[in-house]
């Protein structure tokens, strides 16, 4: 079992920046960000391979959120820069030990955190 523990949500006006954590308490392969908007489905926003660092964003973010890590603290950071209303979502962390799937689909993830707010006003 791994547990991840989230933080870092926030209000801010749009074009502000946030930082979202993901601390998580065992090893993993791969670790991602998901965000889910009212009445609209989860979707896949990032996803970090901590071994190595290789990351992948979605297409409405890239260049906008740069996602991190921190191997000695087993902890991911998704730095999100000129934010917009669109992105008002809660944000969830997933991660997994074998990550055989691709990586924004939520079936990819064993294991998920509680997730946290960000709202962006216009």
């Amino acid at each position: 079992q791994v547990y991840l523990v989230e933080s870092g949500g926030g209000s801010v006006p749009a074009g502000g920046s946030l930082t979202l954590s993901c601390a998580a308490s065992g090893y993993t392969i791969c670790m991602s960000w998901f965000r889910q908007a009212p009445g609209k489905e989860r979707e896949g926003v990032a996803v970090i391979y901590p071994g190595d660092g290789t990351t992948r964003y979605t297409d409405s973010v890239k260049g906008r959120f740069t996602f991190s890590r921190d191997s000695a603290k087993n902890t991911v950071y998704l730095q999100m820069n000129s934010l917009k209303p669109e992105d008002t979502a809660m944000y969830y962390c997933a991660a997994d030990r074998l990550c055989g799937g691709l990586w924004y689909q939520q079936n990819t993830y064993a294991y998920w955190g509680q997730g946290t707010q960000v709202t962006v006003s216009p």
